[in-house]
């Protein structure tokens, strides 16, 4: 059983460096090696790792993925994981907060999350690998005048390199239909004001149309309603509090927004089958 906490562990990926950023580049033959990644936990900033050899499983968000050489990941702030199996794993990781990163770039990585582990071709791998050498070079430079620019600026162009791996295999955002952009909004927003708006009619009226063109756009790009992505949504967060702290079902469901504490359970119970306690007894046995 995990050891009980009152919140979701975050880590901070910067203790070593001394800054907003960091990189490194470190080799893994044994997962004891790294406790902190073996316990679930969030990181303060959002964070890149590039698996340069060996195999890496881990878990986040109740989804377990394995990440073999040579591939990238993205872990948004928000999202809860801990590595599970290590097998003689090469890994350069950067991270950086919002202050550092590039505006446009945050919108881009809020629109990907959750991200998928990508595989990389031998050609994309050796820019990005690169790319990491050149920006571990700056980031030992630290008596530079400019020290923080070229870690920011290093850093960040590491970040634009992932973002377009990702934005590759999606569509184009110039060819993005009303629909698409209508729900890109939509899940922006949601991902903002879950914990306060609750209601499909909320969001229409922030976003400036009807309840029912709201639905048609998310539901004709995703197959699903705007009170499934909602729910979804705060069912996660549900999820990830039982599972990773040790709050009350009645704390849980005051912390999500919402009062009543009956129809929270409701509502957890029939998103997942099961109720929130029971979830928890399942998920940590």
């Amino acid at each position: 059983m995990p050891k009980k906490t009152t919140s979701i562990p975050v880590n901070t990926m910067t203790d070593e460096f001394g800054g907003d950023i960091a990189i490194e580049k470190t080799t893994i033959d044994d997962l004891h090696l790294i406790q902190e990644a073996e316990q679930s936990h969030r990181h303060d900033r959002h964070s890149f790792f590039l698996l340069e050899r060996g195999t890496v499983h881990i878990d986040i968000d109740f989804q377990t993925y394995k990440l073999e050489a040579s591939s990238v990941i993205y872990l948004h702030p928000d999202q809860v994981h801990r590595t599970r199996i290590v097998d003689h794993a090469t890994v350069s990781s950067w991270a950086i907060n919002n202050e550092n990163l590039n505006p446009d770039y945050l919108n881009l990585l809020e629109s990907l999350t959750p991200a998928k582990p990508l595989v990389l071709t031998n050609e994309t791998f050796s820019l990005i690998s690169e790319a990491v050498s050149l920006a571990l070079k700056f980031s030992e430079r630290k008596a530079d005048k400019l020290y923080h620019s070229l870690l920011k600026d290093s850093t960040n162009a590491l970040i634009a390199l992932v973002i377009s791996l990702y934005t590759a295999e999606a569509t184009s955002t110039d060819k993005l239909s009303r629909f698409d952009t209508i729900t890109k909004a939509f899940r922006e927003l949601l991902e903002r004001s879950y914990t306060r708006v609750k209601r499909p009619a909320e969001y229409a009226q922030r976003l400036n149309i009807s309840t029912s063109y709201l639905n048609e756009c998310v539901k004709n790009t995703t197959g699903h309603s705007v009170s499934h992505h909602i729910q979804q949504r705060v069912v996660l967060e549900a999820k990830r509090l039982l599972y990773y702290s040790d709050k009350s079902v009645k704390e849980i469901s005051a912390e999500l927004g919402y009062d009543d504490y009956p129809y929270f359970s409701r509502l957890f119970t029939k998103v997942t089958g099961m109720t929130a306690l029971a979830f928890r007894t399942k998920n940590r046995d």
